[in-house]
């Protein structure tokens, strides 16, 4: 439901800023949304080990339910531009809350498998949620498109109201608990997989914010599709990679899922068609469904036992931080001209090629669990 609900504005958001007269800030969509869950991840990553796992998800599904409601009220682009701020605490919270979480109830041999199953229901939120917008804002008005969205997330706060804490030395919160030192920033532990979330997660953010216009110039009317096909395709493999990853190793899977990365970035750079869009974008959605689960418990693997949140955190920090930049310098380079497609993608794919070649040739305890 979480997923979901901010999910299924994307493909409907570049032209609702276009019509409010800012198409020229459609990397900033996914940018700046991504800047306040980059920022709030060490606050996240430090609450959720002191306050507990469940008031740290909690946040998050609200601030999803708030936002949604106040997009059809604010009709400005700068204020669009701030509620896409203030939407992106809610990612920064309620991933953080739910991984941490996993860690706790889940044995280190079963972890891969328990953040793919953690994964697929993401990405059936996230598969459901761009088809539903698309198909709302073509049948009905976006506004019904944006109401629809808060109703997902008011669905995922009930289901968390339900849930119990699963952080046993708990603390009452107070102003020490959202006071940040430096060690609450990072955990060098696991730099390793934060390296390789970087590298990929930046053609994540460039292919978010640049799939409705791609799709769109190849012929594809429903913006929605693309996303589907990339989310139904990283669904099909979320649960046989978190299996795979507690059995081989983490890196064995991540040489596979980086390889299928860059394969389908060189497909979508060069692609002419729709149904060679759709190709590269499926295969895509094969590697990221394959690479997001087993970073996730590779970082959990590393992570000091009693500060599981801020080494979750931080690889959320890379993650949100390589979403952000891909869709920034993507929005910038692209510049609202398809000819620089190319361009484009060929940096995302060359970003890939390099997380590739480093777990090819660097030597990587490859282990499910340290």
């Amino acid at each position: 439901m979480f997923f979901a609900s901010f999910n299924m504005l994307i493909p409907e958001l570049p032209a609702y800023l276009t019509a409010l007269g800012g198409g020229e800030y459609k990397g900033l969509i996914i940018a700046l949304f991504t800047v306040t869950a980059l920022i709030s991840r060490p606050f996240s990553g430090k609450l959720a080990d002191t306050i507990g796992r469940v008031p740290v998800m909690l946040f998050g599904a609200i601030v999803c339910l708030i936002c949604s409601l106040l997009y059809p009220l604010l009709t400005t682009v700068n204020a669009f531009l701030l509620l896409r701020l203030l939407h992106g605490f809610s990612t920064g919270f309620t991933p953080t809350g739910q991984a941490a979480f996993l860690g706790d109830i889940i044995p280190a041999n079963k972890r891969g498998e328990a953040m793919g199953i953690l994964g697929t229901a993401g990405t059936l939120g996230m598969a459901a949620g761009p088809a539903i917008g698309g198909a709302l804002a073509n049948a009905f008005s976006l506004n019904v498109l944006f109401y629809t969205s808060s109703l997902f997330g008011f669905l995922s706060v009930v289901i968390l109201l339900n849930m119990k804490e699963t952080l046993g030395d708990r603390k009452a919160f107070s102003v020490d608990s959202v006071k940040i030192k430096r060690h609450d920033l990072f955990e060098p532990l696991v730099i390793v997989p934060c390296m390789i979330m970087f590298l990929y997660a930046y053609s994540y953010g460039a292919c978010f914010t640049l799939l409705p216009d791609l799709g769109e110039f190849v012929g594809i009317r429903n913006k929605g599709v693309l996303f589907t096909f990339l989310t139904v395709s990283s669904l099909m493999v979320r649960l046989i990679a978190g299996k795979a990853s507690d059995r081989y190793g983490r890196v064995s899977v991540l040489k596979i899922s980086t390889f299928l990365l860059v394969l389908a970035l060189v497909i979508i750079s060069v692609g002419q068609a729709p149904w060679h869009i759709m190709l590269g974008v499926t295969i895509y959605g094969i590697g990221q469904g394959m690479t997001s689960p087993t970073l996730l418990a590779w970082a959990t693997d590393l992570s000091d036992e009693n500060f599981k949140g801020r080494g979750i955190s931080s690889l959320y920090i890379f993650m949100e931080a390589g979403i952000g930049i891909g869709a920034l310098f993507s929005g910038l380079i692209y510049a609202n001209d398809p000819a620089n497609f190319l361009i484009t993608f060929s940096i995302c794919t060359a970003l890939s090629l390099m997380a590739f070649i480093y777990l090819m040739f660097r030597k990587i305890s490859a282990r499910p669990a340290i």
